[in-house]
């Protein structure tokens, strides 16, 4: 196949913002691939400052802090894609990105294994009661003492949410001689001897460690409450590395005063500072058994490494090649280049009769297709199309008229 340009946009007329101090690695990509506008702030932006920001970018990076709202979206008139560096997609709206016809991607799999091993070295930690350990001892008080404190073989793993990070710990809490329990709403396949419990009840009563691995969702909110926290073991462990809006921190606050819970470790919170050195306060602080962390569930080297590259590479299919495998707003497509074309790339609203207005519209001006790929979902439609090179600037035109159309892009 002969060499032909990735983009008929010009690389360095890409304009490309990176929020909240993003992986290093993702900026050398893009400007190893010849994206030389690229821009860094180390801070998330408020809606008001983003607003100004994006007037002009064609891709947006961010992570679990920025908020994209219509507001923002609708002020961002050349955006095709975020890029969201992180495992959620919970803080851009994406149906106001899907009526946009912006492509949203994150990296759902790439720190799995950072939470999944900071979730065993919290159990760990918390069932030697090392927290109260510490705090002693940096208070110059002695506590070699046995009692309360118990090794993690023998005990039971409760898992609620079994999906990637779930799974994973799962695995690595079996390698330690621990009998796991595990509840999703979606039928899941076990990992070696893993049991799924009937209910989170049936799990939390069973359980000498629970750890949650579910998403922010309205079923979700205060998933584990008063009332839940009451069926719990007594003496157990809760352990949320998920979502701050998963648990009812006061409602956990009372029960480990009541010592319904012996321990808890808590990465996530309902409302989290804005930036390093912000005031923070939550109702766990000051208790005994305790771990409180400033969301670093995912926060290692190599999994910032690993979100940098996953989501920069389906950023680069997406611009280069018409490629949205993994996005949430566009439907998924996958193709390889077709030589001696241009590639149009044409998003609309999903309706009748868009398919048929475009064939009709070309053949009527005598503009071949040498390739047509369609997918849809509930709201919009993707259509990539192989064209005749010498007609594809008139294709263009011909597609921007098609009622019902949300964005038109010549690829290549």
């Amino acid at each position: 196949m002969s060499k032909q340009a990735t983009t008929s946009y010009p690389k360095e007329r890409i304009n490309i913002l990176f929020l909240e101090n993003i992986s290093d690695k993702a900026v050398q990509q893009f400007k190893q691939n010849g994206y030389v506008n690229v821009r860094k702030l180390s801070g998330a932006l408020s809606e008001e400052e983003l607003i100004k920001q994006v007037k002009d970018v064609h891709l947006l990076g961010i992570r679990s802090k920025t908020q994209v709202t219509a507001k923002v979206l609708a002020a961002a008139t050349k955006l095709q894609a975020i890029g969201c560096f992180c495992i959620g997609v919970n803080q851009v709206d994406l149906k106001a990105a899907t009526n946009a016809g912006v492509v949203v991607f994150n990296a759902p799999y790439s720190n799995t294994r950072s939470v999944a091993e900071l979730v065993i070295a919290a159990s760990i930690m918390l069932i030697r009661r090392i927290p109260d350990k510490n705090k002693a001892a940096h208070e110059g008080t002695w506590m070699k003492d046995a009692k309360g404190s118990f090794e993690l073989r023998g005990k039971t793993l409760g898992i609620i949410g079994y999906g990637n990070i779930g799974s994973q710990v799962s695995v690595l809490a079996e390698a330690l001689g621990m009998k796991v329990l595990f509840y999703d709403i979606e039928t899941k396949l076990p990992l070696g001897n893993a049991q799924s419990a009937r209910s989170m009840k049936e799990l939390v009563a069973q359980s000498d460690v629970i750890t949650l691995h579910v998403p922010e969702t309205r079923q979700t909110s205060n998933l584990i409450n008063k009332t839940l926290l009451k069926s719990f073991k007594p003496g157990s462990i809760l352990i949320n590395f998920a979502r701050g809006e998963v648990v009812d921190l006061k409602a956990l606050a009372a029960a480990l005063k009541e010592c319904q819970l012996t321990g808890a470790a808590i990465d996530v919170y309902p409302v989290e500072p804005e930036k390093n050195g912000d005031p923070f306060s939550t109702p766990l602080q000051g208790l005994p058994n305790v771990i409180l962390t400033p969301h670093i569930g995912g926060s290692t080297e190599e999994a910032q490494q690993n979100i940098g590259e996953d989501v920069s590479l389906k950023l680069f299919q997406y611009l280069e090649r018409g490629i949205t495998n993994g996005s949430h707003t566009v439907p998924a497509i996958g193709l390889p280049p077709v030589e001696n074309a241009h590639r149009i790339l044409h998003i609309h609203r999903n309706v009748p009769g868009v398919l048929s207005a475009i064939n009709t519209a070309l053949s009527h001006n005598n503009i071949n297709i040498l390739g047509q790929y369609l997918k849809t979902n509930d709201t919009i439609g993707y259509v990539v199309l192989d064209v005749d090179k010498k007609l594809a600037k008139q294709a263009v035109e011909l597609l921007k008229q098609v009622k019902d159309t949300i964005k038109v892009r010549v690829l290549y």
